[in-house]
């Protein structure tokens, strides 16, 4: 089945001990369970790197910081009563933490005794495996499972929890296997792993041959359980789906769920997620099967998918698009996961970068790798790039694209012309955040979920998601008629994505265009976002052009949710202080109050808010006279105080078959409370203006010192790189090479 594989050379091996010990070759193949004893462990961690980590524990580094801590945990562990209750809780409950914790005790008991050679270690694994042999043949069905779900657990909620004990709980028994009687082996497989396996795979097929991260979850445990226990059809099973017709299966997942650059179509939040068990299956197969070459796979997918998980954050922090929790970051066990095995197999210095900021050494072959190098100082910074990192698993469903600058600290603009990304995927095309000095100030709300937080809908995510957090208001991005984009229709959204026109990134200029269609009927939003810089003012722009045109009049509402406090504007505001009433009904409406309400002159109308990381941001628009500025605070009409109170002003341009919001953010000045001084308070922009030269289009950006920050750039998607340009501005002729430049002029 496997050709020279290492599993056929472990069944002839195995079979070679039984005989040479006067056992036929018939009883062998029921119970081979003692004859293969000797070639544990077998998936993350192999003898040889037991070998390593045995000296490794006795000198000293940060691997041996790393064994004495996880020790000291286990052995704290030790002294508690094993407790393997009766499944009864969702996510955050008593139960369902309880066996989180035991499979990831279990886990680190193997290690330690794989390392020691203590047999205190594999008798506590032994024991909870034995308990979890007895209990799992009397599982129904999870009593919180959800109704009508087509992945219920037994011993979770959900089978994807249940897959996730079985990729740690595989381990832990490879790990102590040596240790077992045959007698002890026989019950614990067949009492615990093999209907576990048989549970996730045969009896779950809907999700086992699924492509999403529950059936990668899935496939992963049962594969590593097909090494483990010699069933080399389940590892079969495992890359192609159940009738290994490659439909599904963890080689779909991998040709399907990532895109050519390693984006993952759900978003970086659970590629996060995702990473864990394409990586230890990865890992596990390259152990047992090298001849796959299973990280040289589809131009080497799995160490990309790494990098760019590494990529989608800022500041430790994932970008927080479609589901995603805010304070998931680099630091997770994942993603550690991830950068190990990656520094593993390619000694890349630059992700010792990334370990360092993790501080987190693994108990194995490729931790000890990484430890030692730390260790040596051999860790080269990491280079975040401005990047369009394409969607769909061929790269053409448009892109997440990140922007980044470092004048005068780390910009970063996160762009999301890409495709919904499922279930988890959030209604909200062409939308962008922006980050600077380490903050979040353009904002997304991410998921409207307390993570594992039983009292909050017991951890799974709220009423309140639906309601708010994916509808398009929620982001920054047009809403049209106060209906969100694909009105809802995750069937219509997931066949819909946008057109990445163009990304282009120099010294000065990060700049993308994207443009969908689809969004509403017939509606067309075209977007095009610009980060640039001066490096002799140290002045940074986010340039934001939004153009939308339709063939009958609409609303156009354009949001900008912020971070930090309202400190001023240009335009006088009609507050609402005595009396708040929601801005509408649905689609996210309803839960935003109306706090306030303007309508700027034409010309220039200015918004400043107070960052906590002690700097202001100002938004610059230019305005027609028609369009108003509408003031809100999430919170209405939810009565449970499910959402975080947030704020935002949206423009408004009713009655209008097309229009261009054109806007400029631009961070400047200081706020010290402690020194008690504030810098630069006041925007440094005094006019906006916008002009169209067939393709070439022109956005001037006046200062008060005198000087016009000019970005010219060419709008057509067909644009050759070396495309020589020629434009006048100011009674003056310019010229620039390819897409966008710079220019900076004296008034």
């Amino acid at each position: 089945m496997f050709g020279n594989s290492t599993i056929k050379q472990r069944k002839s091996l195995a079979a070679g001990v039984a005989l040479a010990a006067g056992v036929s070759a018939a009883v062998f193949a029921v119970n081979p369970l003692s004859a293969l004893a000797a070639e544990h462990p077998s998936l993350v961690i192999s003898a040889a790197d037991v070998d390593a980590m045995q000296g490794a524990v006795e000198q000293p580094g940060r691997f041996r910081t790393a064994f004495l801590s996880t020790q000291s945990a286990v052995d704290r562990a030790l002294q508690a009563p094993i407790a393997v209750p009766m499944p009864a809780d969702a996510g955050g409950g008593y139960t369902h933490e309880q066996h989180k914790k035991n499979y990831q005790l279990m886990y680190n008991a193997g290690v330690l005794y794989q390392v020691t050679e203590d047999a205190k270690y594999a008798e506590r694994v032994r024991d909870m495996l034995l308990a979890y042999a007895d209990m799992y043949p009397t599982l129904p069905l999870h009593p919180k499972r959800r109704p009508g779900a087509e992945n219920p657990g037994k011993l979770f909620w959900q089978s994807l929890n249940e897959a996730v004990w079985l990729v740690y709980t595989i381990q832990a028994y490879d790990l102590i296997r040596p240790s077992l009687t045959d007698a002890e082996a026989q019950k614990i497989e067949q009492g615990a792993l093999r209907p576990v396996a048989n549970f996730l795979s045969v009896d779950s097929p809907k999700t086992f041959n699924k492509v999403h991260n529950h059936g990668t979850w899935l496939t992963a445990g049962v594969g590593m359980a097909g090494y483990v226990l010699d069933e080399p059809e389940w590892v079969e099973q495992a890359l192609l789906d159940l009738d290994k017709s490659g439909k599904g299966g963890f080689l779909r997942q991998l040709s399907t769920l990532f895109s050519p650059d390693g984006y993952y179509n759900e978003g970086p939040y659970y590629q996060r997620y995702a990473l864990m068990p394409f990586v230890t299956f990865a890992k596990a197969i390259d152990t047992n099967e090298p001849e796959r070459g299973i990280f040289d796979y589809r131009d080497g997918i799995v160490m990309k998918a790494i990098d760019t998980t590494i990529q989608l954050s800022y500041n430790n922090l994932f970008f927080p698009i479609n589901d995603a929790i805010k304070s998931k970051g680099i630091d997770t066990s994942e993603l550690v996961l991830g950068v190990t095995i990656a520094y593993g197999e390619s000694g890349n210095p630059q992700l010792l970068d990334i370990a360092a900021r993790q501080d987190q050494i693994l108990l194995t072959g490729d931790g000890l790798k990484v430890a030692q190098a730390l260790d040596a100082g051999a860790q080269q910074p990491y280079e975040f790039k401005s990047f369009a990192f394409r969607d769909g698993k061929d790269g053409d469903e448009g892109a997440l694209v990140v922007l980044r600058q470092h004048t005068a600290g780390d910009q970063a603009i996160v762009f999301k012309p890409a495709a919904q990304g499922m279930g988890h995927g959030h209604f909200d095309k062409l939308s962008w955040q922006f980050y600077d000095r380490g903050a979040e100030i353009v904002t997304d709300y991410g998921a409207a979920r307390f993570l594992n937080v039983e009292a909050k809908n017991g951890g799974r995510y709220l009423e309140e998601n639906e309601t708010w957090a994916k509808q398009t208001v929620a982001h920054n991005t047009i809403v049209v008629d106060e209906t969100s984009h694909f009105d809802n229709s995750l069937k219509v959204a997931n066949q819909e994505h946008p057109e990445l026109l163009f990304f282009h990134a120099d010294d000065q200029v990060k700049i993308s265009a994207a443009k969908i269609d689809s969004a509403y009927p017939g509606v067309s939003l075209e977007r095009t976002l610009a980060l640039v810089n001066n490096p002799q003012s140290g002045s940074t722009f986010a340039i934001d052009l939004f153009d939308v045109t339709s063939s009958r009049k609409h609303q156009f509402d354009l949001p900008l949710h912020y971070n930090g406090q309202l400190v001023d504007t240009n335009f006088n505001l009609q507050g609402y202080t005595d009396s708040l009433k929601a801005l509408g009904s649905n689609n996210g409406y309803q839960h935003l109050w109306l706090k306030a309400r303007g309508k700027p002159e034409s010309g220039l109308a200015q918004v400043t808010w107070l960052n906590d990381n002690g700097r202001f941001y100002t938004q610059s628009s230019l305005m027609d006279g028609e369009t108003e500025l509408l003031f809100t605070e999430l919170g209405a009409n939810d009565p449970n105080f499910n959402l975080r109170s947030e704020k935002g002003f949206i423009a408004r341009r009713d009655n209008a078959r097309a229009h261009s919001f054109l806007s400029v953010l631009e961070p400047h000045g200081e706020y010290n409370p402690a020194k008690e001084f504030t810098l630069k308070a006041e925007s440094q922009v005094s006019a906006l203006a916008h002009q169209r030269n067939g393709d070439l289009q022109l956005i001037s950006i006046d200062t008060k010192d005198g000087v016009t920050q000019l970005l010219a750039f060419n709008g057509n998607p067909d644009a050759a790189d070396n495309i020589q340009n020629t434009f006048e501005f100011g009674g003056s002729e310019y010229h620039f090479t390819g897409r966008a430049k710079l220019f900076q002029i004296k008034n």
